[in-house]
């Protein structure tokens, strides 16, 4: 149900998207801190939706299908956006890109197979690296200078970068036997049931 909290929250998301990048058009260091602001009740509200779906157990094939799409134009637009002005590194966001990317197709495969994979430690600390990087780049040099903002946010990106690959190898390599012609099921594949867990 789109009035759902859940579904709420996921569409709030998406409506900070346009705020933010507009806000990273604007000069001045209160642009910088307020577009940050933003990230971050933007990908705060990816945690609370989630939440909110499994403690009041409103899962719905809309929050299923809105919930990722939400993540991946957050982030692809936050990258996009920090690349398009010099403000983040192009080598460890065009391998985060490439990764939504790969995972959409593969999840869009298994969903035909009515497989789903359960997320990974690894992805979990994929996003929370990627997200804090990102956070630090958006602030950049309008952070103070001892927290060394910017070196922060460069080199958190890598380690996203690194463990956005490592993620990417894990799923993909649980998913080869079912890209066969004849699959046989892992135990780590059980059918679909209840919200799709990739990140």
């Amino acid at each position: 149900m789109l009035t759902s909290p859940p579904n709420l929250l996921t569409l709030i998301r998406v409506g900070l998207i346009p705020l933010l990048v507009g806000l990273l058009y604007l000069e001045g260091a209160w642009a910088r801190w307020f577009a940050c602001a933003v990230f971050v009740i933007a990908a705060t509200t990816d945690y609370l939706d989630g939440w909110l779906a499994r403690t009041r157990k409103q899962h719905s094939r809309l929050g299923r299908w809105l919930d990722p799409v939400a993540d991946k134009l957050l982030v692809a637009a936050t990258v996009l956006a920090l690349v398009g002005f010099d403000r983040a590194p192009l080598l460890p966001a065009l391998v985060i890109l490439l990764r939504e990317i790969l995972i959409s197709g593969l999840r869009e495969y298994l969903a035909e197979a009515r497989l789903v994979l359960p997320v990974s430690r690894l992805a979990k600390w994929k996003t929370a690296v990627q997200m804090v990087a990102l956070g630090f780049l958006i602030v950049g040099d309008a952070g103070p200078s001892w927290l060394f903002v910017e070196e922060v946010g460069r080199w958190g990106l890598w380690l996203a970068a690194v463990l956005t690959v490592a993620s990417a190898w894990d799923y993909v390599h649980k998913s080869l036997e079912h890209m066969r012609d004849e699959p046989t099921r892992e135990p780590g594949l059980p059918p679909v049931r209840g919200a799709s867990p990739w990140r």
